[in-house]
């Protein structure tokens, strides 16, 4: 069955009958050799994506380095012609010089009707092979002279050049061709060809280098002394003892101790090559083409020389670099720096809502205070006429003590113990009207912040006993206190408690007023809540507070009173909150409310 071959491969199809296309590659040395070896996989791997792998490959090695004699290159030639008698090949590769001269010249016996394409030199050794015609290549220039331009970028301060080369055939035409290009270049230099020399010698003098050198390595396939090698290794080999940095016109030599150089990619000639078969094998015309070098470099040996990477020429390419922390993990560096930029915004809004809330507390604290001092205001004005008439008491006691001193001393023989005794009651009063003043201003002064100390409770409770006495009197209410055999310190301002009592004081007479007067008793209870804090409660015997207005009487506003404002209760639960407490009211079981609040212990706040 016929067959149609070359399918969807982007060239023109052409017919070979009852078979698949041939295509020979020819490498001209074993197949260790690096550079033949890339660019012979290269075509391949073109060659059976092109064809979906509808293509019969075959692959000769010449090793026409280690055998060179004309009796091994004829019996090579013979062995070919018998092999692919029956076989004859479409399209020949050839890679390198060598092999396009063994199959021009052995094209009769071989594949008298192939098409022969190439790849491995330039024009210059192109036009020394004589080509016939029909012989169309992909050519390539190993231009040394723009190797040295890279080294010289990277060492501009070098003044001695080594060039080395080895004895073989193929060496020794490098070393020529190194000759002519480098003839301008190096007249910078102390310039210095190492030729002719076994491995050894050329390790030996590898390592005896001035560091200010630039060494060119071209290739060495046999020493002098005969022995082969594939140029990497022996590269390999000077590269491990040498004092200065080489370089090489070859990208196989990276990894094996070149800083770098410039060359045409065996890669690139691979596919080029390829191509060019490809297009032969669809019966499309085909002309020589020229692949385009490329620098190359080695970041490992730039950092082993210290050389820097900034200086390599543009699009130079980079092997065995370390990739940075970005390239490696730039998501989750972004990632990362995505998090804490959320974070540093979370926290800034936090910082800026702290700000807010403070300034805010502030604003409030300071409106509490201004409320309280209105309330004290109005609490003293409540209480004046009962403040007067016990201030009232002492003064008038002072006058009277006074009169009858004044008579006792208009006598004939004035009794002076008396008239001592007399002076310390005077003193006593004055110390009582005193006190009262002191407690009126206390009660009257201004705050513009919180006066922090700490104070014992049961004194507190003493003091607003003390103011509401007069008033207690007058209303006949019978003021009663309990209180522990201790201390209950607490932490807060002492004028802000005793408003809170005088509050809650008041309020319980007020609720007296229609009770019997026999059975009006406010009374005050201090004591240890929970070990941890302190607890007053006061409670009267009024009508108390109906059930369903226990959770509102501290409300703003609220009252029941014809004449309150309804501030009072609610300033004082604000007061007793701000200093962490509590407070709230129930009605006794014998009839009458109480209001109880609790606020830390000093010691446990």
């Amino acid at each position: 069955m016929l067959v149609a071959i070359f399918l969807a491969c982007g060239f023109a199809t052409a017919e070979i009958v009852g078979r698949s296309p041939r295509v020979l590659i020819l490498h001209p040395y074993d197949e260790w050799l690096p550079a033949s070896a890339i660019a012979g996989d290269n075509a391949r791997e073109r060659l059976q994506e092109a064809t979906a792998g509808k293509i019969d490959l075959f692959s000769e090695y010449l090793d026409l380095s280690r055998f060179p004699e004309p009796a091994h290159i004829d019996r090579m030639a013979r062995y070919m012609a018998e092999k692919y008698f029956d076989h004859r090949p479409d399209v020949v590769i050839a890679l390198g010089e060598s092999a396009t001269r063994f199959i021009v010249s052995n094209r009769e016996a071989i594949a008298p009707d192939a098409k022969i394409v190439f790849c491995g030199f330039g024009r210059d050794s192109g036009s020394k092979l004589n080509l016939p015609a029909g012989v169309v290549g992909a050519f390539s220039e190993f231009d040394i002279a723009k190797t040295l331009e890279l080294a010289r970028a990277l060492q501009p301060d070098a003044e001695n050049l080594f060039i080395i080369g080895g004895s073989a055939a193929f060496d020794r035409t490098w070393l020529d061709s190194a000759r002519t290009d480098l003839a301008a270049a190096s007249k910078d230099y102390a310039t210095t060809y190492l030729e002719d020399y076994s491995i050894n010698e050329f390790v030996e003098r590898a390592s005896h280098f001035p560091p200010d050198s630039i060494v060119l390595f071209l290739t060495i396939l046999a020493d002098s002394t005969g022995r082969n090698f594939l140029p990497k290794d022996a590269l390999g080999i000077v590269a491990a003892k040498a004092s200065a940095p080489i370089y090489g016109p070859y990208d196989t030599y990276i990894g094996q101790g070149v800083v770098g150089g410039n060359s045409v990619t065996f890669e690139s000639l691979g596919n080029a090559v390829a191509g060019l078969a490809l297009d032969a094998l669809a019966g499309k015309p085909i002309t020589d083409i020229e692949v385009p070098q490329t620098f190359f470099a080695d970041a490992r040996q730039l950092k082993r020389w210290g050389l820097s990477e900034s200086a390599l020429p543009a699009e130079t390419a980079l092997s065995f670099r370390e990739p940075t922390l970005w390239e490696q993990h730039g998501d989750l560096v972004a990632g990362a720096i995505a998090l804490v930029a959320l974070q540093a915004l979370i926290i800034t809004g936090l910082l800026f809502e702290r700000r807010r809330r403070f300034a805010a507390e502030g604003e409030s604290r300071l409106r509490l205070l201004e409320l309280v001092h209105m309330n004290q205001s109005a609490t003293a004005g409540a209480l004046s006429a009962s403040i007067a008439h016990e201030l009232n008491q002492p003064l008038g006691a002072i006058l009277s003590n006074a009169e009858a001193a004044e008579a006792i001393l208009k006598g004939k023989t004035p009794d002076l113990n008396i008239i001592q005794q007399i002076l310390a009651d005077i003193k006593d009063d004055d110390q009582r009207a005193g006190n009262i003043i002191l407690r009126l201003r206390g009660l009257l002064k201004k705050r513009n912040a919180i006066d922090w100390q700490e104070f014992d409770l049961n004194e507190v409770v003493d003091s607003s006993i003390n103011i509401l006495h007069a008033e207690a009197e007058k209303r006949r209410v019978v003021v009663s206190a309990e209180k522990p055999g201790h201390r209950l310190p607490v932490r807060a301002d002492r004028v802000h408690l005793q408003q809170v009592i005088l509050n809650l004081a008041t309020n319980a007479m007020d609720a007296m007023t229609d009770a019997s007067t026999i059975d009006r008793k406010l009374t005050f209870h201090a004591a240890l809540h929970d070990d941890a804090k302190v607890e007053l409660s006061i409670s009267d015997t009024g009508h108390g507070i109906p059930k369903n207005r226990l959770d509102s009487v501290f409300d703003a506003f609220y009252t029941t009173k014809s004449t309150g404002t309804g501030l009072g209760l609610s300033i004082a639960r604000a007061i007793v909150e701000t200093y962490g407490g509590k407070i709230w009211a129930d009605n006794r079981a014998g009839g009458g409310a109480v209001f109880r609040f609790v606020l830390p212990l000093a010691e446990a706040a």
